[in-house]
């Protein structure tokens, strides 16, 4: 009976908790999260979240290597603008003067304005987040605008107030009433520079700060940093490889050991002869060694980790390639276990990922607002004129295109899907990260300067076969 009753409260204990992850047993005794916000876990722990990250970046490959991929992959040589502009004369003054400016973009003048773009997906990678300032420059010889790029530190991070407007500080960014960003607060110079002093932080209208980060949760005002739940991992694991790569190199220097029968004899090393003139001292790989009698030689088994280490290493790479949103062959360069068809999957998933973070991140953080600026400037310099079409503000960002692992394929599967209707020109060519207007362009001229040449190639259109069968006849 009493048995009976043991086993009814056991169920009606389980049956009292709806969900496991919801239970206080010994399994999760111990576990007790944070209920605070976002931003107030942000405010105790960015900060230190954001050093290590550095130190990680600067100290192991693995970290260092996931950044260069992730960069590569959503930047690569750059996402360009193409005007959407009806008027085409407008539409081709445009951009040539967004060529010319690129060059100008950067204030520091050490990268144009897709290098721009990749300092700022780095930073953002690194640290969580960067800010870029809008700043005014009547020297630019095209358009006179200038853009600085400011690491997370540069935040004023102290400042947690309430204003008498009614407006509220939170993390060295001002709001209003509404909620709506009004101002940041910012240093003038990094605070880890040698020459920093602590100065007053400047107030800078948000109109002129562009704040890039990655939202995470709702109404989160400053960006975590991508390494966050892989640096303990990280951390431990170069701590790891180094100490068994130390264990390897102290066994390696051991060669034997000599147990003297009398330890009143001359110890090892001291470079005296033994009895037949041969110092122990001297002990080489390969080398014979006479010993006088009653002496002994033992060499060192050290300990080794056996077949398990190569797996466990693979396995600890696999979880932190996860945790930063890459594929482990990205993470490590190791294609020894991939064939085709899992070599494309991995990459069909990341580069989906990398397609979100273009256009929720990189176009709509930073180059829209960018773009909308420089047409402002760009109009009220006179560099540009207004034209009458409403849509003179229009762009398409276009990325630079994929590389697939099998190019034929891809390139045979894009010509039927326009051939089969399922697909524009125009769409394919954006696709491979091109204008469509400018490759029209160069076809057009590589046929009228093969035509006047008398050049004929595969490429050569029906029409033009048609056309110059009818000159024939």
């Amino acid at each position: 009976m009493k048995i009976f009753e043991s086993f009814t409260n056991l169920f009606k204990k389980k049956a009292s908790t709806p969900y496991d992850g919801a239970g206080h047993g010994k399994r999760l005794g111990n576990w007790y999260p944070s209920s605070s916000s976002i931003n107030t876990l942000l405010a105790s722990s960015l900060s230190t979240l954001r050093t290590r990250s550095h130190d990680i970046v600067r100290k192991n490959p693995y970290a260092a290597n996931a950044i260069d991929s992730i960069v590569s992959n959503c930047i690569g040589t750059g996402i360009k603008p193409q005007s959407k502009a009806k008027d085409q004369d407008f539409r081709r003054k445009i951009q040539d003067l967004w060529l010319s400016w690129t060059d100008e973009a950067d204030s520091a003048g050490v990268v144009d304005f897709y290098g721009f773009q990749s300092l700022v997906l780095r930073s953002v990678i690194e640290c969580g987040e960067c800010f870029v300032r809008l700043k005014i420059d009547k020297k630019n010889a095209t358009v006179p605008l200038k853009l600085q790029v400011l690491e997370s530190e540069h935040l004023d991070s102290s400042k947690d107030q309430a204003l008498p407007n009614g407006n509220i500080i939170r993390s060295g960014i001002e709001f209003d009433k509404t909620g709506k960003r009004v101002a940041y607060y910012l240093y003038k110079e990094h605070p880890g520079e040698n020459s920093f002093q602590l100065l007053e932080s400047v107030r800078i209208p948000a109109s002129e700060i562009l704040h890039i980060f990655k939202p995470l949760r709702p109404g989160q005002i400053r960006g975590e940093p991508w390494l966050s739940n892989v640096l303990l991992k990280l951390h431990d694991l170069d701590q790891y490889e180094d100490a068994e790569l130390v264990r390897k190199k102290t066994a390696a220097m051991f060669a034997g050991f000599v147990t003297r029968l009398d330890p009143e004899d001359n110890v090892f090393g001291e470079g005296e002869a033994n009895g037949h003139g041969a110092a122990f001292a001297g002990l080489e790989p390969g080398t014979m060694q006479f010993l006088d009698p009653g002496e002994d030689v033992k060499f060192s088994s050290p300990a080794d980790v056996g077949g398990t280490y190569e797996v466990f290493i693979k396995q600890q790479l696999r979880a932190i390639s996860v945790g930063l949103g890459i594929t482990y062959e990205q993470l490590t360069g190791d294609l020894s276990d991939v064939n085709y068809s899992s070599i494309r999957a991995g990459l069909v998933e990341f580069r989906r990922k990398c397609t979100s973070l273009q256009h929720n991140l990189i176009v709509f953080q930073l180059c829209r607002p960018i773009w909308n600026k420089w047409i402002e400037l760009a109009i009220l310099s006179d560099a540009i004129k207004v034209p009458d079409d409403p849509t003179f503000s229009l762009v398409k960002w276009i990325p630079q295109g994929f590389a697939w692992v099998d190019p034929l394929k891809e390139q045979n599967a894009q010509m039927n899907a326009v051939r089969c209707g399922f697909k524009s020109r125009a769409e394919v060519v954006s696709e491979l990260g091109y204008d469509i207007e400018e490759i029209d362009a160069e076809i057009a001229a590589d046929n009228e300067r093969a035509k006047k040449m008398n050049l004929i190639f595969d490429s050569q259109s029906t029409k033009e076969e048609n056309d110059d069968s009818e000159d024939t006849q």
